[in-house]
Formats: C-alpha cells, sequence, structure tokens
C-alpha cells in the first residue's frame, strides 16, 4: 500500500485564479444541496464534509445529537433534520455553499425552498434502502427545478448493502441514467474501499488522521489486485463506454483501444451532468469516514458554476414586461428570500443573490410587498452561527437582517431597477389542532408567538374557529405540528392546551350546475346593485381552478371586472359543505346585468359570491381527504399481520417485492386512519416493521 497523500482534485481550472483565498470569481462557487430520504445519512455526510475541509475541527454525529447542521434541540434529539441548515466552506479553492435539507415528509417545503436557490444537488441513498419514498419526492422537485445532480451511495458498511440494486432503483424508480465512477470493495461488514474506474485505484480511507486538531484528511491509495482488476474491469468498461458516446473523438480513441485523456472524459461528464442525461455516482461510508473527498472534488469537477445555471426570469412589477437576469455582480441587484428565522427577536433574511452586489447599509426595494427595507448587516452563514460581510455579490447564499417586513418568496431589488422573480411554491397543510390559551393572560402571548413561527414557516396556517373561538394551527403532519409546538414551549414558554388532531379537507363538485346571484342593497345611503350568471363544472383531479369569461366583457368597467373575479375567488376559498377550499373546478362567467347609477363594484363582488356559492351547492358537492402514499417494511412472518393492520386503518394495497430480505408493501391510504398507525405497527410486527409515508392528493380513496 502506499503512502499516505492528498487527495488531488478531478478538475483543475485552466486559469490562475485557483490560489487560495481567491474565492470571489463565479466560476469557484458551487451552490450545493443535500437530499435524500429521512436516515439516508446526509447530515452525516455534511459533516465529515465540513471536518475534511477545515471548517470545523472536531466531527459531531447525529445519533450523539451534536452534528453541526442540526442545532435546534429537536432537531438533536429526534436525530433529524428538521429546518434547512446553510453553511461555507472552502475545498481546492472552491467555495462552497451547501444545504443540508431535511428528509422528513413533514418538512418536505423546505426542500423546496432550497432547491429553488441552488445550482446543484448531490442525492443520498441509504445502500441498504435503496431509493426509498422521500428520495423519489425530492429527486423529483430537483427536476421540476433542473437541479443538475450527483449521487453518493451511502452505508456500504451496513449488513444487507447492495450498490447494484441501489443502481437498479435509481434506473426504475427515478428513471435516471447512473453513471457509476466507483464501485466498493466488499460491502456489509467486509467493506474496504472504493475502486476508482477511471484511474483504475483502489482507494482506502483512514477512520482518524494525524495529531489533533489536524483538519487534512488523506487516503491510502494502491494499485489494484488482479481479483480487483478483474472485477472492475466490466464496471469501468460499461462506464468509458456511456462516456465515449457522446463524444466522437473519445468514440474513436475507445473502439481502437487507446487509453482515453482523462481531461476529456471528466470535461463530457461534466457536460452529461449540466444536460442530465447521466448521474455521476460515488460511493462510501460516511459514517467510517469513507468516500467523502471523492465527492468533493467531484462537486467541485460536475456541479455547475453560478454562471453555468440557466438565466433567471421575472417580470417588471408595473409593466409585467419580461426580465432575464445573469450572474454578473455588476449587473442590477436582485434577490429571492428563501427562508426567514427569528433570532434573539430579530428578523433574519436568508437570500440567494442573483444579480449584482448589495453592501451593508443600502437601501433596496422589496418589489413583492412594494415597500423599501435596509439592509442593516450581511452575512456567512455556518449553521446557527455568522460571519459578517460588507456586501454579496451574484451566485451568493447569504443572510440579512434589516428587513423588517420581509416574508419567504419575497424578491428584493435595487431601488431604480425593480424585478419581480417567480414566487415559491405553496403547499397545501394536511393536519390541524385547536390550541386554546391555559389562561386569559396566555391568550396574548399565544397570538403573538403563532405570528412569529407563520412568519418563519409557511407551511403553517392560523385560522380561528368562528364556533368555539379556538386557534386552529394546520401543517404538514403530526410531527410537524409537534416540533412547532415542542418549540413554542422552549423558545417562548408557551404551551397551550391541545385538541385532537384532525384532518384538514378540501372540496370539489362532481357535475356541472349554474346559478345567478343578485345584490340589491343600501348601504351607507348608497344603492349598490350587482347581477351575475355562472356556471360551474368538475375538473380532472389536481390541475388546479380556471376561472373563463364566455361573455363579451368589452366596455365594462375594469372595477367591476375586477370586483367579480375576486368574489369568485373568494367563493373557492370556502366551500358549501365545511368551508374548506374547492378545487378543480371550472367556473364560467355566463352574464352580468347593469343598472345606471346602481351598479357598482361592491354589488358585482356580491352577486358574484351569491351565484357561486348557489351552483357549488347545486353541483353534487364532496368532500376530498389528504391521501397518503405509504411504504411498509415488514420481515417475512409479518407480512399478514402487517397487511392485516394497513386494510383495517382503510389502506389499500398496490404492490410488493422484496429488499435486502424484508418484504416492502407500497399503497394508499387515508391520513385520518394513520393517527396512532406507527405504534399499532410496532406492535404487530414486535418492533421489527416499519413506515413512511409522503402525501398524494386530496382525492376520495376509491
Amino acid at each position: 500500500m502506499s503512502k499516505a497523500k492528498a487527495i488531488p482534485p478531478l478538475s483543475t481550472p485552466t486559469t490562475s485564479g485557483r490560489a487560495k483565498g481567491d474565492h470571489s470569481r463565479l466560476s469557484l462557487i458551487r451552490n450545493i444541496g443535500i437530499i435524500a430520504h429521512i436516515d439516508a445519512g446526509k447530515t452525516t455526510v455534511t459533516e465529515r464534509i465540513l471536518y475534511f475541509s477545515g471548517t470545523i475541527h472536531r466531527m459531531g454525529e447525529v445519533h450523539d445529537g451534536n452534528a453541526t447542521m442540526d442545532y435546534l434541540p429537536e432537531e438533536q434529539q429526534r436525530g433529524i433534520t428538521i429546518t434547512s441548515a446553510c453553511t461555507t466552506t472552502q475545498w481546492h479553492g472552491y467555495t462552497l455553499n451547501i444545504i443540508d435539507t431535511p428528509g422528513h415528509v413533514d418538512f418536505t417545503i423546505e426542500v423546496e425552498r432550497s432547491l429553488r436557490v441552488l445550482d446543484g444537488a448531490v442525492g443520498v441513498f441509504c445502500a441498504v434502502g435503496g431509493v426509498e419514498p422521500q428520495s423519489e419526492t425530492v429527486w423529483r422537485q430537483s427536476e421540476k427545478f433542473r437541479v443538475p445532480k450527483l449521487a453518493f451511495i451511502n452505508k456500504l458498511d451496513r449488513l444487507g448493502a447492495d450498490f447494484a440494486a441501489v443502481l437498479e432503483d435509481m434506473r426504475t424508480k427515478l428513471r435516471v441514467t447512473p453513471l457509476p465512477l466507483q464501485i466498493p470493495v466488499g460491502q456489509g461488514q467486509e467493506f474496504q474501499g472504493v475502486i476508482d474506474l477511471l484511474r483504475m485505484r483502489f482507494l482506502t480511507f483512514l477512520p482518524d488522521d494525524g495529531p489533533s486538531g489536524e483538519t487534512t484528511q488523506f487516503w491510502h491509495e494502491a494499485e489494484l489486485t488482479p481479483e480487483q482488476a478483474q472485477a472492475a474491469q466490466p464496471w469501468r468498461d460499461q462506464t468509458l463506454e456511456r462516456i465515449a458516446e457522446q463524444d466522437d473523438a473519445l468514440l474513436e480513441a475507445y473502439l481502437s483501444g487507446t487509453p482515453l485523456d482523462l481531461d476529456a472524459v471528466h470535461a463530457v461528464i461534466r457536460r452529461m451532468t449540466l444536460e442530465g442525461s447521466m448521474v455521476p455516482v460515488l460511493c462510501g461510508a460516511a459514517l467510517k469516514n469513507a468516500g467523502i473527498q471523492p465527492l468533493l472534488d467531484a462537486v467541485c469537477a460536475y456541479l455547475p458554476s453560478p454562471q453555468e445555471t440557466p438565466p433567471v426570469k421575472g417580470v417588471h412589477p408595473h409593466t409585467h414586461a419580461p426580465v432575464t437576469l445573469t450572474a454578473d455582480p455588476a449587473g442590477p441587484f436582485a434577490a429571492l428570500i428563501f427562508k426567514i428565522t427569528i433570532e434573539a427577536g430579530r428578523r433574519l433574511a436568508y437570500a440567494r443573490v442573483y444579480s449584482g452586489t448589495v453592501a451593508e447599509g443600502e437601501l433596496v426595494r422589496n418589489v413583492s410587498q412594494n415597500l423599501d427595507e435596509r439592509i442593516a448587516h450581511i452575512y456567512q452563514m455556518h449553521a446557527e452561527k455568522k460571519q459578517r460581510q460588507d456586501k454579496a455579490q451574484a451566485g451568493r447564499i447569504v443572510a440579512l437582517s434589516g428587513c423588517k417586513t420581509t416574508r419567504t418568496g419575497d424578491t428584493l431589488a435595487a431601488l431604480d431597477n425593480p424585478v419581480l422573480l417567480e414566487q415559491i411554491a405553496a403547499y397545501q397543510p394536511v393536519i390541524s389542532l385547536a390550541l386554546e390559551p391555559k389562561t386569559q393572560a396566555d391568550a396574548k402571548k399565544l397570538s403573538e408567538v403563532l405570528q412569529l413561527f407563520l412568519l418563519q414557516d409557511p407551511t403553517l396556517f392560523l385560522n380561528q374557529d368562528e364556533d368555539t373561538d379556538q386557534m386552529i394551527l394546520s401543517g404538514m403532519g403530526e410531527l410537524h405540528l409537534d416540533v412547532v409546538l415542542e418549540r413554542m414551549h422552549r423558545e417562548y414558554g408557551v404551551a397551550p392546551r391541545v385538541g385532537n388532531p384532525q384532518v384538514v379537507h378540501q372540496e370539489t363538485i362532481l357535475r356541472p350546475a349554474e346559478a345567478r346571484g343578485v345584490f340589491e342593497r343600501d348601504l351607507a345611503k348608497v344603492q349598490h346593485f350587482g347581477a351575475v350568471n355562472l356556471s360551474v363544472s368538475p375538473r380532472k383531479r389536481d390541475v388546479g381552478n380556471t376561472v373563463r369569461w364566455t361573455m363579451d366583457t368589452q366596455g365594462w368597467p375594469d372595477a367591476w371586472i375586477k370586483a367579480l373575479e375576486q368574489g369568485v375567488a373568494d367563493g373557492l376559498q370556502s366551500g358549501v359543505l365545511k368551508g374548506y377550499p374547492v378545487q378543480d373546478v371550472l367556473v364560467e362567467i355566463t352574464n352580468m346585468e347593469r343598472r345606471d347609477g346602481e351598479s357598482s363594484p361592491i354589488g358585482y363582488q356580491m352577486a358574484a359570491a351569491q351565484a357561486l356559492r348557489q351552483a357549488l351547492d347545486a353541483a353534487q358537492p364532496v368532500l376530498l381527504e389528504p391521501i397518503m402514499a405509504i411504504e411498509l417494511t415488514a420481515p417475512d412472518e409479518f407480512v399478514g399481520d402487517v397487511i392485516g393492520l394497513f386494510n383495517s386503518r382503510g389502506g389499500r394495497v398496490d404492490n410488493m417485492f422484496d429488499r435486502s430480505g424484508a418484504k416492502v408493501i407500497t399503497g394508499m391510504a387515508p391520513m385520518r386512519q394513520l393517527f396512532g398507525f406507527s405504534t399499532a405497527l410496532r406492535s404487530a410486527s414486535q418492533g421489527r416493521a416499519g413506515f413512511t409515508m409522503r402525501f398524494a392528493r386530496f382525492d376520495t380513496l376509491g
């Protein structure tokens, strides 16, 4: 075995700007996210990245509750990531802005918001579990934003690890073409290291290295044994063949048996990664410090810089003319706020700067709210710690203080060059709790604290029950609301009385109907009139609502038209059965009547709402409930009991297959039947079965 040595980078920039400490050039910035299913090892991977790159000098562990990126007490107690944590580190002259995202389905919006502002991602897969349900969810979210990705197959030291099975999972479940750049030597307890297929070298990783406080990590590199070379050659041939097919010069060299130029190979891999036509795959065991440095090299070599991502599109807030922004520090300033936190009572806004430069003390425009904000301080974040900066340029992810009214999804821009960027998508809640203050004195504080959490978390919703006067807090799942209640108590000393969880519903209709609404009333000695005819009809599930005009609106005042549309929009927010939002309905405005001297915007708004309510009532309205996609894992001897329990909870089994010596059962079940299901499942299987779920859709389970 050769002497330990520092890992060479996979790709070296051709310019001289690669000297350590020069991180201003956009080509040397990588904005990446770590995405995966819960327990795949995302936070452990991130912790090793920070340690090996010298950002931290002692590794924390998720299972010990001291991981750097899981800094909330609730994260440390539960051993899961709840909020997206941002950090910055350096590797071979590159600046890596990293977001460690949650893996639990209840915190999917955290992943969505992060992917919206990232340029690349590393998908972490458990070598035992493969591509699990939340892995599919976050991978598809990244596809929506066209985020180039690498894959890291983790936990190859675990019993039941199967590298080839995970690659097959990627092909079948994610519908991508994996490109293995490494393969493991041994799996499970026999895991020894990895083979670099491009250089045909055997790499082993030291569990500990050097004197205390030394942060440069090393590996051992050795020639392959004849047995290793024989095992690796078919993998190498397949990988090189796929790469060569993408380049004429490489293909000619490959077919003639000429050794391939590795710089040209890296260039093709990079191009395929940015196109999304293939996903480079690396492997290791993060808990054993194996495989992280080559992963860092691959991030720098294959994932894009801010300059290589598609231009960001927006609109002018007044003219609605399209605006295209490039990552140019000298361009007009524009940034998207993707996260809000409250620290010591002060608001901190996490921003991705897409164009231009902003400095401390500068006045900028919150285009979304049509207000001016002054940037008090700019910080480079490291989990809950922060380092002050004097400015932030295009391509950076930073935190801003002083933005007193800014919310998640808002756009900040230059005063003289406003632009409105595309907002971050909202999610519908699926579960709610009734909250009551324990004493009258607690009522005001409870309301204030809830408003702080609503500001930070756009997936929380708060309503007042008119009948009971209770506060109804809605969110993405039981764990989501549990964590909010725990944080309210720990951070603010607020512990309200809590009712039983209730499922959030939506409403839709099953048949067409039409109605006429007339509003005619004297308000403040002014007569208001409006008459509206409209029809409603059902649409396909999950396509949303559409409002369409079938009458000619030429000659009708804009104020009346907008008021009518507002009346319809308001009506769709509260259905006729139990007041839940209405979805998947086509509303057609067929006629308006006018009365000289009496027609008014108020009249048409109220008449439209009245007509819509009558039409919905006649269109056979039905309640839709949240349906969850379920994946159950159970040993063979408990499969019958597990399926029986699942069926008793209204579940429907769709498929069953083998994975790592256990049966995996997939299906659908209504959310309202799943309260307490995990406890019942453990009882039915002597604690040996487990399950995961993710929101699928609002529907009836038929």
